[in-house]
């Protein structure tokens, strides 16, 4: 099997939740499954869970579960007919006030607090900025506007301000009861949309850790970036998060379409500098929800995600309600596996002017140069906590890293790292055993044979967590 860097996040909804598709789709090569708690009630969420465990565990794939936070609900009410065709010039009201179902005239908001966010001139952007609306006054509850750009505004659509500036709170009543409801089945991941700064961050955690402490399990945290207030705050979400996705809908939204692209490289740049994660989203493959086959357009966008350095490209309604959800990640997995063989890198360039404090980290690192240098087979990191591969993964380098780890938690969380395969193993509390363990494992799983060259990582004492102190080059006899 053709090894694959870039990991597949693949949301899981009514076209994906058959025991025997999904098994196909594993097997096609999902790492992370999504569970989008917009939709869908609790138990729903809950049986989808215990669902992935069991077929991940039958095809003997640890597949990471990341829990997506719905978040504020900015958007507009119900209309009396489903929707209206609004025309440009036309006016229209957005009334926090209005009880009664909308009309041609103006609909109510789901969103009380709009009347205090915008004032005249404001634009506003409606069903992802298909419909666009120019504010010219807010009267009491009531935001007048003028249609500037028309079109079909059904039920419930979306609004956002060019530029943001909507106050709505990252985490909602709703959020925290999804939090619970994550941790009552040990989410490895959980998604907070629309996060401002790292203060929406750190309150997520906090409501986490609590919610996540009876189980004793410790979710990663991964910030969306999709409102404009967030991009300069990039830096403070990333230190407090455990990843980021570039949420690429929302933003282009409200920063423009056209400001997007420059943006993801930034972002996953800053990302990996920073040790963290992130995972790249939103129309990837828009169009296998009806087609068998992507554009050529959608092959190069996730083609560049993968050269930017990305740690996981993501499927929304593709495998969630499209026709072909297994056809979709078959096409991701290739594009992705032959992208990354474009890729060149002189590893050395990576390392000039970092200096490492820290002796794992050092040791990480001094494993990939070595590797690199010695062409070896595999890089193997003996890891607790998953920090060593989450490290040794932020470098781009050819050499496959193999994580193996004693703690299910961490196998899981680490499906998500590039370029790493976490593998669960009983690691002896002795050295020497332990590294016969590790090599024994890779002859098993053909991953190495006699001659073959690896880098092995471990610490001693074994198994405390962050020890990572020893480096050894290893030829198979």
């Amino acid at each position: 099997m053709t090894h694959r860097a870039t990991k597949i996040v693949a949301t899981l909804g009514p076209a994906s939740s058959d025991p025997v598709l999904l098994e196909k789709m594993i097997r096609a090569g999902v790492n992370v499954v999504r569970l989008n708690f917009s939709h869908g009630k609790a138990q729903d969420h809950i049986n989808l869970a215990a669902l992935v465990r069991e077929v991940s565990q039958r095809v003997g794939v640890e597949v990471a579960i990341m829990a997506d936070l719905q978040g504020p609900k900015i958007r507009v009410g119900k209309f009396a007919e489903g929707k209206v065709m609004l025309e440009p010039g036309e006016k229209f009201i957005l009334d926090a006030s209005r009880e009664t179902p909308g009309d041609i005239k103006g609909v109510g908001l789901d969103y009380k607090e709009l009347p205090r966010d915008v004032k005249a001139g404001d634009l506003l952007l409606l069903n992802d900025g298909l419909i666009v609306l120019i504010v010219n006054a807010v009267r009491g509850e009531e935001v007048h506007t003028t249609v500037k750009l028309g079109g079909e505004l059904s039920n419930n659509k979306g609004i956002n301000k060019q530029g943001g500036g909507l106050t709505a709170p990252a985490l909602t009543a709703k959020d925290m009861e999804d939090i619970k409801t994550a941790m009552s089945f040990q989410a490895d991941y959980v998604a907070v949309s629309f996060p401002k700064n790292a203060t929406d961050m750190e309150m997520a955690r906090q409501l986490c850790n609590v919610a996540a402490a009876p189980y004793k399990h410790k979710p990663g945290l991964i910030a969306k970036i999709e409102r404009a207030e967030a991009v300069p705050k990039l830096e403070e979400i990333l230190r407090v998060s455990d990843g980021i996705m570039v949420a690429r809908g929302d933003l282009a939204v409200e920063v423009g379409n056209v400001a997007v692209p420059a943006l993801q490289k930034r972002m996953i740049k800053m990302a990996r500098a920073a040790d963290k994660v992130v995972i790249t989203a939103t129309q990837m493959m828009e169009s296998m929800i009806l087609n068998p086959v992507p554009t050529r357009a959608e092959v190069s966008d996730v083609a560049n995600a993968v050269l930017d350095g990305t740690d996981a490209v993501m499927l929304s309604a593709e495998t969630a309600s499209g026709r072909f959800p297994l056809e979709t990640v078959e096409e991701m997995a290739k594009i992705c596996a032959e992208a990354e063989k474009a890729e060149y890198k002189e590893l050395s360039a990576d390392f000039s002017g970092k200096t490492f404090t820290r002796i794992d980290q050092s040791i990480a690192m001094g494993a990939l140069f070595t590797a690199h240098h010695l062409g070896a087979k595999a890089i193997v990191a003996l890891t607790d906590s998953g920090s060593t591969a989450l490290w040794m993964s932020r470098h781009d380098i050819h050499v496959p890293i193999y994580a193996l780890t004693p703690r299910l938690e961490t196998q899981r969380k680490m499906a998500l790292y590039r370029n790493v395969r976490p593998i669960l193993m009983d690691i002896s509390a002795d050295r020497d055993t332990a590294l016969d363990q590790a090599e024994g494992h890779l002859l098993r799983r053909d991953i190495v044979q006699s001659g073959d060259v690896y880098a092995i990582t471990c610490g001693e004492p074994i198994g405390a967590p962050g020890g990572t102190n020893m480096l050894k080059i290893c030829r198979v006899a």
